[in-house]
Parts: C-alpha cells; structure tokens; sequence
C-alpha cells in the first residue's frame, strides 16, 4: 500500500510507526533519549527514537527545531516525521541537522490515517513528491 504527500524536508526511512493523539513540542516534551516526557501528554513515557512519527502537527515553541535537530545528531529523533498538516518549526530542525551535521531526517504532510499502526513503514521524500509505503 501507498500514500502520497508532501515533501517538508527530503530523506528516507524505515521504522514502525507510533502515532500521537495529541500534538507535541520537542521543547519540553522530549528528553535527550528521544522519550516524551511532558506529564500532559496521553503517552507520556513513549519512545520516538527511530520510529515513524505520526502526529497531527507539532506545538509551541520555536526552541522545538533546536532539540530535534540535537536529537538528530545524537540519533535519539524519530527516524521520519509525517504530519497531518504543515508546520514549520519541525522542518526547520530537519533542515538545521542537514546543514550541521549532513543528517536527514524525512518530513512530510500525509493523510495517514489510512496506515496501520502494526506494519514496518518505509517513507521516501524527495523535493518533488513523498511517500509512505507498507
């Protein structure tokens, strides 16, 4: 199975998926280990480290991009990102890790509700087009 979306930031990964209820902000809500840790968020205590993120948009601060560009680097961030709508602070982080340290990390806006939560996901974004395959 296939879905199309929108290129945030070009890159390839493979990971399962987790999908957030709710949005989050790597500003507070993650720890160095790639954990969500804010005690307000319905899965306070997931790991994102090297899974496919899906969340609706991220929130808050635009202190965010600098902690997932660190959580690039320290390879602790999800392996991908998709997004149910833009956002441009979590693209700006994956952009800050390209330049710095010649990591990518995909970003993309899908419609993924259709993806299952149980399957290896593989997503593939170039700046012309993106997909999420299964």
């Amino acid at each position: 199975m296939m879905i199309h979306g929108r290129t945030l930031h070009p890159g390839s990964a493979t990971g399962t998926p987790i999908r957030l209820t709710a949005p989050l902000s790597f500003w507070g809500g993650t720890d160095e280990q790639g954990r969500i840790v804010d005690a307000h968020h319905p899965q306070c205590g997931a790991v994102l480290t090297g899974r496919i993120l899906l969340m609706e948009s991220g929130r808050g601060s635009s202190s965010a991009s600098s902690v997932l560009a660190e959580q690039i680097r320290a390879r602790t961030a999800p392996a991908a990102i998709v997004l149910a709508r833009p956002d441009p602070i979590i693209p700006l982080g994956a952009l800050v890790a390209a330049e710095l340290y010649d990591l990518d990390l995909p970003v993309v806006v899908a419609p993924y509700d259709a993806v299952p939560d149980d399957v290896l996901l593989h997503v593939s974004a170039t700046p012309g087009q993106a997909a999420i395959t299964w």
